[in-house]
């Protein structure tokens, strides 16, 4: 499986260069300095191995076994030798073959030598089988070479892997600490909202970063508030004659009656554009976010929406949690869900609300028995000017559910979009429960 955080990474390179480093530790302290020790001492072995095959040599190679053959060898190395037959020699056969030691040992003695170790009750023990003394082993206790002596060396080692690794998760987790505020405010810049300006800290590329998405963030804030007052008065300046004309189409003679009712249409269809643009603009202000209750807004939009001609159907759940957000703005995703059922409906809508199974979202869900959409195109509909023309007519300015989608946007949420199986289309919002709101 590839890793994709940085974080993940680092630590992954971290670990492997620090595992490296103590394998090569292990290896230098191996090669560099106990094997020279180790040769070492074999070297003086051989030596005395040779002068007591020497004497042993001029005594008629009559051997005393089991005793010692020199009180000197015995004094300052320890060597004993036992028949290969006695019960201390099953040590030997017991003991692990070391070939770079009887390698050495042959060529100092002349005379082919076996030499094995083992780790014995109080310290490591060498046994040698030399051609030279037939049916005859050695046995030189490494009093100087415990297994004691390595526990510091690993016990150490350990702590002070575990301390780096410590360190480098820190050191790493502090680097990446202006990232993820980076990330943070990135993802508050996709859902419209301006985040403060972020401190310039860490490393330098990263203080480069920082103060080029502050430039980009205080941009796109002079962008918005020139789009803002653009807007605002884009729509001062049309909706000031379209009320001239409505006011001068009112005073029409009777007689032309018909010719006002189409201008008065027209001109209340461009105003509904006119909001349907600001709607769309609008920033969001989420600090101004209040605790909702989505059953209220359900009810307010069907008691408001609904009427004679269609009768607007809710199931709410009982026990719905709440959401944050704001209350207008999720009335009016709602409001144009209901609208846009009773446009292209058949005269059947239920409004319903729920929780899912882990109670972490609330939802809304819309249906309608109209015509539904074409598979191919829902993905499309929640574009701005996008209509489903070849499914449900060519109605609307196709910014109701671009609307939607950016309200749900602002507030964390999601929409599901499908054709019912009994015919007609399901539209379903979902928010975060107040709980589990960032």
């Amino acid at each position: 499986m590839r890793i994709r955080s940085s974080f993940t990474q680092s630590i992954f390179i971290f670990l492997t260069l620090l595992i490296a480093s103590q394998v090569y530790s292990y290896y230098a302290v191996f090669n560099y300095a106990l094997m020279p020790s180790l040769q070492q001492f074999n070297k003086i072995l051989g030596h005395e191995i040779n002068l007591m095959l020497d004497d042993s040599a001029s005594l008629g190679d009559q051997l005393n076994i089991d005793a010692p053959l020199r009180q000197r060898v015995l004094e300052q190395l320890g060597v004993t030798i036992h028949a290969q037959d006695s019960a201390i020699a099953d040590e030997y056969h017991h003991a692990v073959t070391i070939d770079l030691m009887s390698e050495e040992m042959t060529n100092e003695l002349g005379s082919p030598t076996d030499v094995r170790m083992m780790l014995g009750e109080q310290s490591y023990i060498l046994w040698m089988k030399i051609d030279s003394l037939p049916g005859s082993l050695l046995r030189i206790p490494l009093s100087e070479l415990q297994e004691e002596d390595f526990t510091p060396l690993f016990r150490n080692s350990l702590i002070m892997a575990m301390l780096i690794v410590a360190g480098g998760w820190l050191f790493i987790r502090l680097q990446n600490r202006p990232l993820m505020a980076l990330e943070k405010a990135a993802k508050g810049v996709g859902r419209g909202e301006i985040p403060a300006p972020l401190p310039e800290k860490g490393a330098s590329e990263i203080r480069s970063v920082t103060r080029a998405f502050n430039q980009m963030s205080k941009g796109i804030q002079a962008l918005e508030e020139d789009r803002t007052l653009l807007m605002a008065g884009i729509s001062h300046d049309l909706r000031t004659p379209l009320t001239r004309i409505r006011l001068a189409t009112e005073m029409m003679p009777p007689e032309e009656s018909y010719l006002a009712e189409s201008i008065i249409s027209d001109t209340e269809e461009c105003n509904e554009i006119i909001s349907q643009f600001m709607d769309y603009l609008k920033p969001v202000n989420r600090q101004s976010f209040v605790h909702v209750d989505l059953n209220e807004i359900a009810n307010e939009v069907a008691s408001s929406e609904g009427g004679y001609e269609v009768q607007i159907e809710t199931k709410l759940h009982q026990q719905l949690k709440e959401t944050l957000g704001s209350p207008i703005a999720i009335k009016r995703a709602v409001s144009n869900l209901v609208v846009n059922a009773i446009r292209y409906g058949n005269g059947w809508i239920r409004v319903s609300t729920g929780m899912t199974a882990d109670n972490k979202l609330v939802w809304v869900c819309v249906e309608d028995n109209g015509p539904g959409i074409e598979q191919s195109q829902i993905g499309k509909l929640f574009e701005p000017f996008t209509r489903g023309d070849t499914a449900r007519g060519s109605e609307g300015t196709g910014l109701g559910l671009a609307i939607v989608k950016r309200i749900l946007s602002q507030h964390n949420g999601s929409v599901i979009m499908n054709n019912r199986s009994g015919g007609g289309l399901k539209v379903q919002i979902s928010f975060p429960a107040s709980k589990s709101f960032p």
